[in-house]
């Protein structure tokens, strides 16, 4: 039996062993070596290169369905600040009421019925960068495509700059924005921003004022208001009527250039609430070239405006002395002419009156000897009261930072002569509107209204009144003690300063006026309009009156038996014509432009002529010329006017002729 031996080296090969990867065994070849890691890396890069090609893949498709697919709207805040909403086109004004314009802070101003006199819109200031930019030249070429009035070589040398930062065009809509923004100009951005804007031109113009280049008012309601308009975006609804606004405006310039005055004002005031529906101010500009509107436009004379009243001033001496008790209806008064050291007080060489006039005829034929009289009957100290009481020593409590303070005299200098001259409107300087203010207390029941260019009701006078409340005078709350700088207050603020009773009469006193005084020419068939001319001489610039240069006036209220606007017009430096017979006194000039103002503003302020009762309403304000002396009193006429001077200096060398008299 054989016997195991070991196996020969040479005859039979030895059994495989594993050896460690990577590492050559004994004995193999390398370039089989080599082979086999290759093969590994090829492995292992295709496994890598399809795990990216999965996520490329993956965010491919996103990409896809997110941008062509199913695209989003991207959020407002994202491009707010490079593309702004343009803003939706109203040309109906449907959207007046509560609408505001996105992007801007400053509230739009509207008129009582809505209308936008002020609105501010959106736009962008276009900067660069031109450490950014590729090509100066290019870009300013294409930027010149959008906005031509770039100039070409300035655009380029300020892209050139070594500057991070240089304006290239402020104020472009938000269209131009956006087609700027579509040029793909790297370095080109902008700044979101609003520009005010006036759409009515010079509608209103010294009203409105102006703002300066960061929005904040400089003039008008701009200034006054200024924080309320930067504050509140809801609009500021101011008491004009641009209807009537535009009818004063028109008529008023019409006699401004008829007669060739230098300078005009209109306005139209409701005298049972305060509201100012028209204030005209000629000559005047277009509000959106605020910057280069020449003085002599920008100044409002109907707030800033300085001038002597004349015989409008008439009616509140009238007014004084009624309610004061001094003067009745029945008294006369001298129209002899005064001398008062080396003045003379007379009246128109032309005028023809009875040497003694009484009070209706003082008012209706307007004298300044008699209304002198009655001023010097009142006295110094109780004259001034009265116009302190009136407001005639103080600027007009009224929305705008140009009313001015009037002109008056100290009371140190108020002598006799004062006295007189106030009487008739002569010494004392005093703005449109004091007057139109104190013309509305005479008539509204007594009561001494704060005006105001903010609306103080929600209601359109367009809207018919009811009877109730048309068949009677209803005078507006008293509220005493009380002078706010609030707005839009629901009760009108006024202070009663004459009785019910003294407004009644003057009332009448001022329908007799035009019916049969030197207002003639503002009537108006059906409106029962009552007024006051006034006609004063110039004050030279080196003192003294010019002679033959006036500044005529016109004060109203329609209807007189139920007063509801007051009117009042005048003419600085008007020039006679032909058919004035080159007559410069109110009564040729301001009187008939108040007429055509009341004629076409009557109906749009829901006011209609009334012919159907004529009769019963001209009985209702009808009043004697020459009134009968009442039993038992003695009225005042030749030989007793306690104010006449000559009296006076009699009885002061004779103090045991002074009488007591009933009066």
């Amino acid at each position: 039996m054989p016997q195991d031996v070991p196996p020969s080296s040479g005859s039979q090969r030895p059994a495989r062993q594993d050896v460690p990867s990577g590492r050559p065994r004994k004995g193999a070849s390398p370039r089989g070596f080599r082979r086999l890691n290759l093969d590994q890396m090829h492995g292992r890069l295709l496994g890598v290169g399809m795990g990216f090609l999965a996520i490329y893949g993956a965010v491919a498709l996103k990409a896809t369905v997110a941008t062509v697919l199913m695209p989003m709207e991207p959020e407002k805040r994202q491009i707010a600040p490079q593309v702004p909403e343009i803003p939706k086109s109203d040309p109906r004004g449907e959207m007046s009421g509560d609408f505001v314009l996105p992007t801007v802070k400053r509230a739009t101003i509207t008129d009582r019925t809505g209308q936008a006199l002020a609105l501010s819109l959106p736009v962008a200031q276009v900067y660069a960068n031109p450490m950014e930019l590729i090509d100066p030249a290019d870009a300013a070429d294409k930027l010149r495509k959008v906005l031509p009035q770039l100039d070409r070589d300035e655009t380029i040398r300020r892209l050139s700059l070594k500057k991070q930062f240089v304006y290239l065009a402020r104020d472009i809509s938000p269209v131009q924005e956006i087609a700027i923004n579509n040029l793909g100009i790297p370095g080109i951005y902008f700044e979101a921003g609003e520009r005010r804007h006036y759409p009515l031109g010079r509608t209103a113009a010294q009203i409105m004022g102006s703002v300066d280049i960061d929005d904040h008012g400089i003039a008008g309601v701009e200034r006054y208001f200024d924080k309320r308009l930067n504050s509140d975006k809801s609009p500021l609804r101011l008491s004009l009527d641009v209807r009537v606004q535009t009818v004063a405006h028109d008529e008023l310039q019409a006699a401004k250039d008829e007669f060739s005055a230098i300078g005009a004002s209109a306005i139209v005031m409701d005298v049972r609430t305060g509201e100012i529906l028209a204030m005209v101010s000629l000559p005047d500009y277009d509000a959106n070239d605020f910057g280069h509107a020449p003085n002599d436009a920008r100044f409002n004379r109907a707030v800033t405006g300085m001038y002597e009243p004349g015989s409008t001033f008439k009616l509140q001496t009238a007014a004084m002395g009624l309610q004061l008790g001094v003067v009745h209806l029945w008294d006369r008064f001298s129209t002899i002419p005064i001398r008062v050291g080396r003045f003379t007080i007379r009246d128109m060489k032309t005028d023809h009156f009875a040497p003694w006039l009484s009070l209706p005829g003082v008012l209706a034929f307007s004298s300044n000897p008699a209304a002198a009289h009655i001023a010097l009957d009142v006295g110094a100290a109780r004259q001034q009261d009265w116009l302190r009481n009136m407001g005639f020593f103080n600027r007009v409590p009224v929305e705008l930072p140009e009313a001015g303070r009037p002109l008056v005299p100290a009371s140190r200098n108020w002598g006799i002569s004062t006295v007189m001259t106030v009487g008739f409107g002569h010494g004392v300087a005093e703005p449109p509107l004091a007057i139109v203010r104190g013309t509305a207390a005479t008539v509204n029941g007594g009561i001494l209204l704060k005006p105001t260019l903010v609306a103080r009701d929600t209601e359109d006078d367009s809207k018919p009144t009811p009877d109730a409340d048309a068949a009677q005078l209803r005078p507006v709350a008293y509220r005493p003690g009380t002078d706010s700088d609030e707005i839009g207050a629901e009760t009108p603020v006024g202070t009663r300063v004459l009785s019910e009773q003294t407004s009644a009469l003057l009332r009448k006193l001022l329908r007799l006026d035009v019916t049969m005084g030197s207002g003639k020419s503002a009537e108006v068939p059906g409106y029962y309009v009552g007024g006051k001319t006034g006609t004063a001489e110039k004050i030279g610039a080196h003192g003294g009156y010019l002679k033959h240069v006036n500044v005529s006036a016109f004060t109203s209220v329609f209807p007189m038996n139920n007063p509801h606007y007051a009117v009042y017009v005048m003419l600085d430096s008007p020039q006679g014509t032909a058919a004035t017979h080159g007559w410069t006194t109110a009564a040729w000039n301001a009187a008939p432009t108040v007429k055509k103002i009341i004629s076409r503003v009557g109906p749009i302020l829901n006011q209609f002529p009334d012919l159907a009762n004529k009769d019963a309403i001209d009985a209702s304000l009808a009043i004697p010329m020459n009134p009968v002396v009442p039993p038992g009193y003695h009225a005042l006429g030749p030989g007793n006017d306690p104010g006449d001077p000559r009296n006076q200096a009699h009885e002061a060398k004779t103090p045991s002729s002074k009488t007591k008299t009933q009066h």
